[in-house]
């Protein structure tokens, strides 16, 4: 039998995924299990998508341009305007997902060997994307006392050396809710433009601030104008998860001529998603009104829910729809196996994400998960009972 590829070895499996097994195997003997791992909203998607997909005039769905439809093109810089971000067209590029951005951009800014810095925990599938290009992630650790704040700019320049090519920021953040200040984006300007670094923004989850604050676009960032790679994606914000249209967006225009050639070589973004997408841009207003309430009262109820169990902290989320909570539990990953083939509580049990995953330092993430609030509030009160139940009678639980 042919030897598999070294890279193909380390691949990680994705903390999220990989206790799909698990959970199947627990409906199967016909428990009912409350997904808080997975961030699939259930917020239904807009009709002004939905419809455009019904409604398709095309009689072929051919090829579309490698950096995506025009007017769809359009229609996003529009959108971005509209946000306080000025923008083009020629400044976008449609992709496969928010991950092909994220590939794209890492394949055409670093070389293999190359090194990116990234506030820790941080969405897992960072990890597998610059494995798929050889980039190397050098991990700066967040920490949950203080709410996974940016840690100090010094704490960064430690990190630095003639291998750094950027730091990549997720805000708000996957997968702990924290919200990013204009404050601490331009403190962190000040060390892209010392250094010449990219930064490399991922902001899928702009439209879900709460509490009245207000998102900050690392596009706006003066001074390191052609430095910023922002990432986008229509899955979170228009509950498009599986539409898989993303879009990587950046001012530097020899950069966006080196992605084209990334996307001429898979030859276009998804056909279909994009007819889907350009039509969401029509959503009103009060779209995201509803959206925003249902996601407050969700967090509130969550937060409240957990803080009351004993042993358990979770901060307050000030965006996205995720929180990492740390727990009374010796080891996350065995925790969220346990919960799915060994408990239940009135035939019920939840499906969690282990933060071991979202860490880049080992051991780290140990007493951790996290919990995506993407559940009505029936079904989250359902599981949260649960899992308090859980963890009163978890084997491995500590003081």
């Amino acid at each position: 039998m042919p030897k598999l590829s070294e890279k193909s070895a380390v691949m990680p499996a994705s903390p999220i995924r990989k206790l799909v097994p698990f959970a199947e195997a627990a409906k199967k003997r016909g428990v009912k299990v409350y997904h808080l791992n997975i961030g699939q909203p259930d917020i239904p998607t807009p009709t002004e998508a939905l419809e455009a997909i019904k409604n398709i005039k095309e009689t072929v769905i051919e090829y579309t341009h490698s950096a995506g439809n025009e007017s769809y093109r359009k229609g996003l810089a529009e959108y971005y305007q509209k946000e306080g971000i000025d923008i083009s067209a020629k400044d976008i590029l449609i992709t496969t997902g928010g991950s092909e951005a994220i590939t794209f951009a890492f394949g055409a800014c670093l070389n293999p060997g190359e090194e990116v810095i990234i506030p820790e925990p941080f969405y897992a599938n960072y990890n597998s994307f610059a494995l798929q290009t050889g980039v190397v992630v050098k991990p700066i650790t967040a920490s949950i006392e203080n709410n996974f704040a940016l840690p100090p700019i010094s704490e960064f320049e430690k990190l630095i050396t003639p291998k750094t090519r950027g730091i990549v920021i997720c805000n708000p953040n996957n997968p702990t809710g924290y919200l990013y200040t204009k404050e601490e984006l331009e403190t962190l300007s000040s060390i892209i433009k010392k250094y010449d670094l990219f930064l490399f923004a991922d902001e899928v989850y702009r439209e879900f601030c709460y509490d009245g604050e207000k998102h900050f676009s690392c596009l706006n960032l003066k001074g390191i104008e052609d430095n910023v790679v922002l990432f986008d994606s229509v899955s979170k914000r228009y509950s498009m998860c599986g539409a898989r249209v993303g879009a990587l967006i950046s001012r530097n225009q020899e950069l966006m001529s080196a992605v084209l050639k990334f996307g001429q070589a898979r030859l276009c973004p998804p056909a279909i998603g994009q007819i889907a997408s350009e039509a969401a841009l029509r959503t009103p207003k009060s779209y995201f009104e509803g959206v925003y309430n249902e996601y407050i009262e969700r967090r509130d109820f969550m937060v409240s829910a957990l803080n009351n169990m004993p042993g358990v902290y979770c901060p307050t989320p000030k965006g996205a729809f995720y929180t990492v909570v740390k727990l009374p539990i010796d080891d996350s990953d065995k925790f969220a196996q346990w919960l799915l083939d060994s408990f239940e509580y009135k035939n019920q049990t939840v499906m969690v994400a282990p933060a071991t995953g979202f860490y880049a330092t080992n051991g780290l993430g140990k007493n951790e998960v996290r919990i995506a609030y993407v559940l009505k509030i029936e079904d989250l009160k359902n599981a949260m009972d649960c899992l308090a139940e859980a963890l009163k009678v978890y084997p491995g639980k500590t003081e």
